[in-house]
């Protein structure tokens, strides 16, 4: 049990009592402080867990460890396989973005200000070059500590090796770290990537109990005209959406047998794309956001998928390995590409009867909890007839 109260964030109560000018310093003061220092868990990795450890914060910040004090700041999810519950905090800086977004002014107006997009497009983007300058491996250390990860599992196990931050961050497993379940059957389906998994067997089920989002649609994630023929193809079609934190393995992989398609790159917003702010009405963060959608066609049935990684806030870019080779046919579990820094999201989107959802990651989805999840761990299976 939690000793003190989840915050539950609604655009309606600012329990961050914050003005706009302030969040938005302490964003740039996170950002710029992670390129001159090498621990990530008093810069933008703080969370209301270690927030006491950045005491530099607190005047940029007023009322932050009051704040801190009070509320734990994250979301639960499910361990498969088992009814155990993890509290997973969020960074300081996510929560400020939201604050952004929601608090200082009518919110209606301050979803379109073009003065906070262009500060998180500006600070998304400049945390991405800190990210890429030599200099920042001094902070992967404290990232492997920050976030308890095991190196043994990685291609390149000597942290000393990566020249970059995001190298490191975008790193490899070794080929046998992530087994694909059912790897033989051709209509199993499975995770494209380490990360925290909703499942809904439509789009209205989704927007139900998941993406409360108003303008959320199959054309408008697509970028597309209600009339185009990819709207029809995947009018009702079923929804995975796979959240990476900034503790995953960043790269994500094929969840089917298929042969690569057309990529279309769409610009857009770096909001974050943390479960509350996409649980937040009116807010439309996949449909806002920076994204670049891969067109896939199953080898089981000859129909398309659409395999939509999303850009989100402080993450700097979309890249394509295996998914940027058009007519190159791939099997599940192979990669497709790889997020550079930040957490982010992937979506793909299954035609009507391409795929029936495990039972437990539906069951879990409309409590609605997350999953966690595994690269290569079973999703579900395409029906013998579609």
């Amino acid at each position: 049990m939690l000793e003190k109260q989840l915050e539950h964030l609604t655009s309606k109560v600012n329990n961050l009592d914050l003005s706009h000018e302030l969040a938005a310093g302490g964003l740039k003061a996170l950002v710029h402080h992670s390129g001159e220092h090498a621990d990530v868990s008093q810069s933008i990795h703080a969370s209301s867990h270690t927030i006491h450890g950045a005491p530099w914060l607190h005047n940029l910040l007023p009322g932050i460890e009051k704040f801190a004090s009070q509320y734990h700041v994250g979301n639960f999810v499910v361990v498969r396989g088992s009814k155990e519950q993890i509290f997973e905090a969020m960074p300081i800086y996510a929560r400020l973005g939201m604050h952004l977004l929601f608090y200082g002014h009518e919110q209606v107006k301050l979803l379109h200000s073009e003065r906070v997009e262009h500060l998180l497009k500006e600070q998304s983007i400049k945390e991405g070059k800190l990210y890429d300058d030599p200099e920042s491996v001094k902070s992967i250390p404290s990232f492997v500590e920050t976030y308890s990860l095991s190196t043994e599992e990685l291609l390149e196990p000597d942290i000393t090796k990566y020249k970059t931050f995001n190298e490191f961050f975008s790193r490899k497993l070794k080929p046998d770290a992530r087994p694909v379940d059912h790897a033989d059957d051709p209509l199993a389906i499975c995770s494209a990537a380490d990360c925290r998994l909703t499942v809904y067997q439509t789009v209205d089920l989704a927007k139900e109990f998941w993406i409360k989002g108003r303008e959320f649609t199959i054309p408008n994630l697509l970028g597309i005209p209600p009339t185009h023929e990819k709207a029809q193809l995947f009018d009702g079609s079923s929804l995975a959406i796979f959240r990476l934190a900034p503790s995953d393995y960043h790269r994500f992989h094929s969840p089917i047998d298929a042969e690569i398609g057309e990529i279309v790159d769409i610009p857009g917003q770096y909001y974050t794309v943390n479960p509350q702010a996409v649980n937040e009405p009116g807010f439309d963060v996949f449909t806002a956001n920076k994204r670049s959608v891969l067109f896939m066609t199953h080898t089981a049935t000859n129909l398309p998928v659409a395999f939509v990684a999303i850009g989100a806030l402080l993450v700097a870019s979309i890249g394509w390995t295996n998914g940027g080779e058009k007519g190159k046919t791939v099997k599940k579990g192979e990669e497709l590409g790889y997020f550079a820094y930040g957490g982010s999201t992937v979506v793909a989107m299954f035609p009507r009867g391409v795929i029936e959802f495990d039972a437990d990651l539906v069951g879990n989805s409309v409590v609605p909890v997350e999953t966690l999840m595994k690269v290569g761990n079973s999703l579900g299976r395409t029906p013998t007839k579609v």
